[in-house]
């Protein structure tokens, strides 16, 4: 989506043949970036994607705080030999693996060796660190699973976390997420049907929680 600045979010569906229409099919160009934001609020998880999209594309992003850095480092580094929970599928969950004392892999879809959705309730309050997919917010499921991890050091990833401070409110430590740098670049790539993997003109980037050592006065 780009509006203010470029956004992205991943494209969820409903996991059956029959998706529910998009509202406004058509005439979204038309429509204001404030309005396009409404739709995260929607139970068309599609609805819910565009709207994410949109809200990241809004969001100035404090270049100051910014380290390239990925989610899989992030994590590796604050959870060797402890206990991990990821909500979500993610390619480097091998890698985590061997880092990690114990490690969890929480999926709405789960695969060999992860845990269903449900799983979550008591899963995520024994954990040391956990990381929670940005597409929480498409899934409205992220308010359930930041009360479940009050107690652990939480990182929201993956190209649909909003990089916005205001998250760090909620007992979120880490955002790694993707900031667009060429949108030309990046728009191009996506309507050729790329993967997140293929995607052009973006990178990863985190945004850490400020502790009041941070400050120098």
């Amino acid at each position: 989506m780009l509006s203010k600045h470029c956004g992205l979010a991943s494209t969820f569906h409903e996991p059956h043949p029959s998706h529910r229409p998009v509202k406004n099919v058509g005439g979204l160009t038309r429509l204001s970036a404030l309005e396009l934001a409404q739709y995260a609020r929607s139970d068309n998880v599609l609805e819910a994607s565009i709207g994410m999209a949109t809200i990241n594309s809004l969001i100035d992003i404090d270049e100051a705080r910014c380290v390239e850095k990925n989610a899989l480092d992030v994590l590796a580094g604050k959870g060797k030999n402890k206990k991990i929970a990821i909500v979500g599928h993610f390619p480097w969950i091998p890698k985590l693996r061997s880092i990690a004392g114990t490690l969890w892999v929480i999926e709405q879809s789960p695969q060999e060796g992860e845990l269903p959705a449900e799983a979550a309730e008591e899963i995520l309050p024994q954990a040391d660190v956990v990381g929670i997919t940005g597409t929480s917010f498409i899934n409205h499921t992220v308010d359930r699973l930041l009360d479940l991890s009050k107690s652990s050091f939480v990182v929201i990833l993956g190209p649909t976390t909003p990089l916005s401070p205001v998250l760090f409110d909620y007992g979120v430590d880490i955002l790694a997420g993707v900031k667009v740098v060429e949108p030309d670049r990046t728009i191009r790539s996506i309507s050729q049907g790329a993967i997140f993997s293929q995607v052009e003109g973006a990178r990863l980037v985190t945004i850490a929680k400020e502790r009041k050592n941070d400050r120098t006065s």
